[in-house]
């Protein structure tokens, strides 16, 4: 009966997941850029400085957290096992040149990321408690006068919240402690769902307390480590970079243990790992964008286009590059041991495994946090204010129930159900890109009387 439930799961995942979902998320991305005239090119320096350089007082600016807590809170959720074991499956799967396709999604997807946070903040609103609440379920049901498209977001996002945001990444914790440091999965999970409840159950501000602190270590950690594996390896990185841009347009011949790739493949796997990595376009960042403390939806939308450059075209891109220039593509392995074999051959002894042990625990117990807010403000949408206690209840419990439990079902129920949140949001992004349009040139026009 599993076996059957299974089958029929990966069927509507494939259908879900297939080219025509893939052609709207990149095909918005490419609008966009041209409504915009390609603003995430031109306003990228200025975005990274407002997002980590600048600091100034917030606080008498409506919102419940800072940009950078904000930014933060957004790359927790997105900043995970996609980053390494993501890319390690797109490029063993389709290729060297999956790796361009990913950076495609990303150039594209900033501007998806950027308009998604500018509607989240011009159409959030103060709840009962005195917080801010939007995302896709506000400016779907305000904006374009659809409020049962708004609930339907809202409906797949929760279920969403517990699967790839939950249940999914304490098993991977899980498994990467007991395989790595040999503790029993039972012990991680109570660890984890005390660890989460504790941050959780403080709301957004502790959220964005605490991502504040573990994203930027957690990033800056794995970064150095990759680096690290590249420099080693540095003699191969000019072959490695004409790779990936002449097998991006070719078929991949078989060689060792990897069993080649037709074009399609290549760009099939590259689109789709690089969406799942980065989300734009699914609507979960905005839900974060709309806590910021800002007078102006661009300024945090600045701020939140460089999620995507963060996520897909720099952390991304390093562990392609770790797994391209130390040559185990040919080993026929995927996913995390693919990566922990690359780290290998540049970290002495146990350090390739431990190194990716701890990004993958980091990565994953940041994506709960995050995951956990966006679930609880689609939660929060549909019930009111009084569901919030019992659903970070719940969500705590589901933490240990990831940790022990076998999750094929669930993988591949949440997968759905990320692609279905991606339909409604996309609507209204393509539905309100006039107001996007508008609020942008406004926002710059005042400035320099340009878009």
């Amino acid at each position: 009966m599993q076996e059957q439930i299974q089958n029929i799961l990966n069927s509507i995942s494939e259908f879900v997941w297939g080219p025509p979902m893939l052609i709207l998320l990149v095909g918005t991305g490419i609008y966009l850029t041209i409504l915009l005239r390609g603003l995430q090119f031109r306003k990228l320096s200025h975005s990274l400085w407002l997002a980590l350089v600048k600091r100034k007082d917030e606080g008498d600016n409506p919102g419940d957290i800072t940009h950078f807590q904000a930014l933060m809170t957004a790359l927790a959720a997105t900043v995970g096992t996609g980053n390494i074991a993501g890319v390690a499956t797109a490029i063993a799967v389709g290729g060297p040149g999956a790796l361009f396709w990913m950076w495609i999604t990303g150039l594209f997807g900033m501007i998806t990321k950027y308009s998604e946070a500018v509607l989240a903040v011009k159409y959030r609103e103060i709840d009962e408690l005195g917080t801010m609440s939007g995302g896709p379920m506000y400016y779907i049901s305000k904006g374009l006068k659809q409020k049962w498209l708004g609930v339907m977001f809202a409906i797949f996002a929760s279920i969403a919240a517990f699967g790839i945001g939950n249940m999914v990444q304490s098993n991977s914790v899980a498994d990467a402690v007991q395989n790595t440091f040999n503790i029993p999965s039972e012990v991680t999970g109570i660890a984890l769902a005390i660890l989460t409840g504790m941050v959780i159950l403080g709301g957004i501000k502790s959220i964005g307390r605490i991502t504040g602190v573990i994203v930027p270590f957690m990033i800056v950690f794995y970064m150095l480590a990759a680096i690290f594996v590249v420099l080693i390896h540095i003699e191969h990185i000019p072959h490695v970079f004409q790779l990936v841009i002449t097998e991006a347009f070719t078929d991949t011949a078989a060689v060792g243990g990897f069993a080649g790739a037709t074009l399609m493949l290549t760009i099939r796997m590259g689109v789709a790992r690089g969406v799942f990595s980065n989300e734009s376009g699914l609507g979960s960042a905005p839900i974060a964008a709309a806590a910021a403390q800002t007078k102006h939806p661009v300024t945090q939308a600045l701020v939140s286009m460089t999620q995507t450059f963060i996520d897909t075209i720099v952390v991304c891109s390093l562990t392609g590059f770790a797994i391209l220039v130390s040559d185990v593509l040919e080993t026929g392995v995927t996913g995390v041991p693919l990566t922990s074999l690359a780290f290998k051959t540049a970290l002495p002894g146990e350090w390739g495994d431990i190194v990716v042990s701890l990004g993958i625990i980091f990565f994953a117990y940041s994506t709960i946090l995050g995951w956990c807010y966006y679930g609880e403000k689609s939660v929060e949408y549909l019930l009111g204010v009084k569901s919030i206690r019992p659903y970070r209840l719940i969500f705590v419990i589901a933490v240990f129930i990831g940790a022990v439990s076998n999750l094929n079902l669930v993988w591949t129920f949440a997968d759905i159900m990320n692609a279905l949140m991606a339909i409604p949001n996309l609507i209204g992004l393509l539905g309100l890109s006039g107001i996007i349009y508008w609020e942008t040139k406004n926002y710059f026009g005042k400035k320099n009387n340009e878009l």
